[in-house]
């Protein structure tokens, strides 16, 4: 599975954010904006603390795992590559809408003298920040279910192997 690129991701929102921008400044300009809904930070902070709690989660397993701690529970390897894929989506889509609600704010700090308007854009900020958390939190997900290094031991990281990273060779 490839890493995610935080180039590829800034490029999306920035992509994103021009192209929104436009749409808002066209949409408004033949009518009334659509609203940004008040879910939209919400639900992008809710994807945030379950990425970081499965984050923590699989480290914690993964860290007993390796220090081979009496009763550790593994971690199937199917189940964190299930938890990678999530990541990576929703970091891919965190970026696509944080751009997206980012460009709109953007068009919207030219009327913040309008209550409606005003609200919006706070909305719209918070959805960004709640995007970029989206986006840390996978990519530190994407950390912790890395695999060690050719050269480690061939069994640590998330397959659940017998050895793991710092491991002596024989």
């Amino acid at each position: 599975m490839k890493q995610l690129r935080l180039a590829v991701l800034a490029g999306l929102f920035v992509g994103t954010g021009v192209l929104s921008w436009a749409a808002a400044r066209l949409w408004d300009a033949f009518g009334t904006l659509p609203a940004v809904p008040l879910a939209a930070p919400i639900v992008l902070a809710v994807i945030a603390v379950i990425l970081m709690a499965t984050a923590l989660s699989l480290r914690s397993r993964l860290k007993a795992q390796r220090e081979r701690r009496p009763g550790a529970k593994g971690v199937e390897p199917l189940m964190a590559a299930r938890a990678l894929v999530f990541g990576q989506a929703s970091a891919l889509v965190a970026a696509l809408v944080s751009g997206g609600y980012g460009g709109v704010g953007v068009f919207l700090l030219g009327s913040l003298d309008i209550p409606a308007r005003r609200d919006q854009a706070i909305y719209a900020g918070f959805s960004v920040l709640a995007g970029v958390a989206v986006i840390a939190a996978a990519l530190f997900l994407e950390r912790v279910c890395r695999l060690p290094e050719d050269g480690d031991d061939a069994g640590g990281g998330a397959t659940g192997g017998a050895g793991g990273p710092g491991r002596a060779h024989a």
